[in-house]
């Protein structure tokens, strides 16, 4: 395991397990750097390659509460580190730079990066899983122990979690490949052992069950199903997932599915090449000129023949074309990438939106990957390291278009990576290092002319003077020099002449906006007075929604039109190059266009008119995600408020497909309305969409969101007054800390906080709701005794209020702490009350909950017949019903409360809005 590679400094690096390092000829031996060095040492590999300031080696060692002696102790721990390196020759891998200390490890001198690697390729190898097991198995076999054993630091306990999910997680695709080998026979007790040690990871658990009976076991396959699902009751009050539940039915039919291959496969068929992902924008057809600036970046990738990461900073003014040369030549060079072309906006200069922030950008490039949104890392630094890891041995190409800066850029690099990374910004990107810088100016006079009258055809051709004199007035600029020759093109009575005395007409009108932007917008505003009064409204309209895109749908309600109006007008919109679509069905601005657009409706549209449009957008967006979220989360709905149909009607998603594909869609533009409404003190609006946002937010790991738009709603109800709806978005609040970031003790401050204000307005419901959910948080920590106060005192509030919903979800909860007590006769007594309470209330999700806890109460009994009737009572209801679970599949991993959200009729929460 310790032998070095080729070329390599006579050192190798290992941090799973006991952080060491190991030099040529020596034992790999932990004492020969004292523990904190070795801290410090193990937060260096991991973000290998990354220069790290102190500050944030002092923040990874000691946290938010440093020691006096911190910066000092960080420089003697660097030069300790520095001794031990210098042995063997090799400290110069330890390197000062102006930002901080970087530790550059050679390929092949860290386990780390051999095990990702290892995996990596073992995922490649799909069609080979004799190829898959040897890869894992050698990647398994580079571990030791614990990672970072016998050593402390504020980021080790995160790091290990970390690490130990990855070795679990190539397990998992050991034993599927095992299993696909037929090697059932050979893995049983190998599993059973995982298992023992991570009792709640159901992917081990059904490799197991299917290993197990394809061995003739299926007793044994249906002991560890039922041992699974109490155990997963147990400690985190879940039901397994509708993967489990059809691998069990299966197993109980003796599926011939379930059946093994043949324990010699045949041959591997010849390696297929993977999917390649393609994210770069449309291709203009017609793209003309920049021959040189293609020649560059063509360059700057093959003169380093892809062996390094190549950054092409790609700068100019505003409308130069950078975007279309950038997604042009990446078009151009895609089949040097066969790993994938992603491309992310980063919003630099986009009207009415902030830049992307860091972490947002690295989880939506680690999204193009492939990496789903609820296993990506919640701090900025860990996305980093994977991103970078993920990129690892990779050929990729990615456009990262309209950056603020440096600052905004330099995380999302790669480390070591085949790649060509293109970077578009209004700014030089001087500091970037490594970075090959192209400038982008206006087109040539020559490419302009060969645009214009590709686009314009003989007239051009005929009048050369006047073409020149048409292109000096749009500035060379492509944006402006398209619009002007797509006008032209529409107007066959036009001559080349006629369209530049209008555009020098313009120009004088619009004297007062910058010398570098008049002939643009002298081309916007002759644009605009081309289109009839419908289509002008709706481009003035357009400019005033907060959000980065939108559907006809949207636009039609923001302009008060039928949908199929509306839509035409896009599409009339699109063809006046007025509009882009980057995506089928999802209309946009180029950025001075949507500049434009907004001037123009400030200029022309009353105060009132502006307020009238946003309020239909608005009402749109609020009643169809409302909908949406029922279709998911019907379960919930009693506590959402009511939104009403607005004027004229909308559509509505029909099924949880549609549902979620629309909230996904216009998760964004939501949250644009959000920020929108919370700064034109819509006070009513943000508090809405906050509560009916809030569980499709955090079932689907958008809890950064979520935290984002209830603070807004927090906010908003406290200038606005609404004590009510301050103290469910605390709330809400709360749950996003309990559920997505184990914060315990903040949810339960949150609770106690709703629970104050409730009692101040005299809202008992809310009083009800903050009991349960205080109860919930002291179940959680495992203080029982005070959560079954809480519990029965909500269960008394929601009696009084008649609220048999609210009071069976707290008689659930406080039948399971009594349960977890050993309590049995009053845990049975609570359960019954409140299967009793869900019958009458109509509730066959909560009657299904209860069912089932009873049988696990009676099966612990010992009790099994009694058990099994109680199951089976559960399963007819589910079938009967459609209702797969507690929710946990469909909610992507957000688990609700085990008492659950009832879903029958309940008094509507008053609403402030507008």
């Amino acid at each position: 395991m310790y032998a070095l590679v080729d070329g390599g400094d006579g050192m190798r690096f290992a941090v799973l397990g006991p952080v060491l390092v190991v030099a040529t000829g020596q034992e790999p031996e932990p004492a020969r750097l004292a523990p904190r060095h070795r801290a410090l040492l193990g937060y260096l590999l991991l973000h290998a390659g990354v220069v790290l300031s102190t500050d944030r080696l002092i923040n990874a060692m000691w946290g938010p509460k440093p020691p006096d002696s911190a910066r000092a102790q960080i420089q003697t721990t660097i030069a300790a580190i520095r001794r031990t390196l210098r042995e063997p020759g090799a400290d110069r891998m330890l390197a000062t730079r102006p930002g901080g200390y970087v530790l550059t490890p050679a390929p092949g001198q860290l386990d780390l990066d051999e095990f990702t690697d290892l995996v990596t390729r073992a995922q490649s190898a799909v069609d080979d899983p004799r190829r898959t097991v040897d890869r894992l198995r050698a990647a398994l076999n580079l571990w030791r122990g614990e990672p970072f054993a016998g050593i402390t630091g504020h980021y080790v306990d995160g790091a290990r979690a970390r690490l130990d999910g990855q070795r679990l997680h190539a397990i998992e695709l050991l034993a599927d490949a095992e299993l696909a080998l037929g090697h059932h026979d050979g893995i049983i007790d190998e599993l059973l052992g995982h298992l023992a040690a991570n009792p709640t990871r159901e992917r081990l658990c059904r490799a197991l069950m299917l290993a197990l009976h394809r061995a003739g076991r299926q007793p044994d396959a249906l002991h560890v199903a039922r041992s699974f699902r109490a155990t997963l009751a147990e400690q985190q009050g879940l039901d397994p997932g509708h993967a489990f539940g059809a691998l069990e039915q299966a197993i109980l039919r003796d599926d011939p599915d379930l059946r093994a291959p043949a324990a010699e496969p045949p041959r591997p068929r010849p390696r297929r090449r993977p999917r390649r992902v393609n994210f770069l924008p449309y291709d203009l057809p017609d793209f003309t000129g920049r021959a040189d600036e293609l020649d560059v970046l063509a360059r700057r990738w093959t003169d380093n023949n892809g062996a390094v990461v190549t950054i092409a900073a790609i700068d100019g003014m505003a409308g130069a074309g950078k975007t279309a040369l950038a997604v042009h030549a990446g078009h151009r060079l895609a089949d040097h990438f066969p790993d994938g072309q992603l491309f992310l906006d980063l919003q630099a200069h986009t009207a009415g939106q902030t830049p992307v922030d860091v972490d947002a950008a690295l989880g939506a490039l680690l999204g193009q990957l492939g990496i789903p949104a609820d296993q990506l890392p919640e701090s900025g630094a860990d996305r980093a390291a994977l991103w970078r890891s993920e990129l690892s041995g990779r050929r990729v190409l990615a456009v990262l278009d309209n950056a603020v800066g440096t600052d905004q850029v330099r995380p999302l690099l790669p480390g070591t990576s085949r790649a060509l990374i293109m970077v578009t910004s209004r700014r030089r990107l001087t500091d970037l290092d490594g970075a090959h810088a192209l400038s982008v100016d206006v087109l040539p006079a020559a490419d302009a002319v060969e645009l214009f009258t590709s686009i314009v055809g003989e007239r051009a051709a005929t009048a050369p003077i006047a073409v020149l004199d048409v292109l000096q007035l749009c500035g060379f600029l492509p944006l402006a020099v398209r619009i002007a020759a797509a006008r032209l093109q529409h107007r066959p009575s036009w001559t080349v002449q006629y369209l530049a005395s209008r555009l020098r007409d313009q120009r004088r009108r619009l004297a007062e906006l910058a010398t570098s932007q008049r002939g643009v917008a002298a081309a916007f505003t002759l644009s605009y007075e081309q289109l009839d009064p419908d289509q002008q409204r709706m481009f003035r309209l357009l400019g005033l929604q907060p959000g980065r895109d939108l559907s006809p749908a949207a636009a039609a309600a923001l302009a008060g039109l039928p949908l199929e109006r509306a839509e035409l007008l896009l599409e009339e919109l699109l063809d006046a190059h007025m509009l882009a679509q980057h995506e089928p069905g999802r209309y946009t601005f180029h950025d001075l266009l949507r500049e434009h657009a907004r001037a123009t409706a400030a200029a022309q549209e009353r105060p009132g008119a502006r307020k009238a449009a946003l309020d239909r957008l608005f009402d749109h967006y609020l009643y169809v995600a409302s909908a949406a979220v029922d279709l998911l989360h019907p379960e919930s709905r009693n506590r959402r408020p009511r939104i009403p149909v607005p004027e004229p009607p909308v559509s509505a998603p029909r099924d949880e497909v549609a549902a979620l594909a629309w909230l996904d869609a216009e998760r964004a533009n939501l949250m644009a309305v959000g920020r929108h409404a919370a700064g034109d003190d819509r006070f009513g609006y943000v508090s809405d969409l906050a509560a009916t946002l809030h569980r499709y937010l955090l079932g689907h790991a958008h809890q950064d969101d979520a935290l984002v738009l209830h603070d807004l709603a927090l906010r908003a109800s406290q200038r606005s007054g609404t004590t009510d709806a301050e103290a469910r978005t605390l709330l809400d609040l709360g749950e996003v800390h309990y559920w997505w970031h184990g914060g315990y003790e903040q949810a339960a401050e949150y609770y106690r906080l709703a629970l104050d204000l409730a009692r101040e307005i005299g809202d008992r419901g809310i009083e009800a709701r903050a009991l349960h959910d205080l109860g919930t948080a002291h179940k959680r920590q495992r203080e029982y005794e005070r959560a079954g106060e809480h519990y029965r005192r909500s269960i008394a509030l929601f009696r009084a209020l008649g609220d048999r919903a609210g009071e069976a979800n707290s008689l659930t909860d406080l039948g399971i702490v009594y349960q977890r007590q050993g309590r049995r006769q009053d845990a049975h007594d609570h359960h019954r009350r409140a299967l009793r309470n869900y019958r009458g209330t109509g509730s066959h999700i909560g009657e299904t909950i209860v069912q089932n806890n009873l049988g696990l109460l009676y099966q612990r009994e010992g009790r099994y017949h009694d058990a099994r009737r109680h199951h089976r009572d559960a399963l007819r209801l589910s079938r009967s019903h459609g209702f797969r679970g507690t929710k946990p599949s469909r909610s992507t991993g957000w688990p609700r409360p085990p008492g659950g959200w009832a879903t029958s009729p309940a008094p509507s929460p008053t609403t402030t809005r507008r």
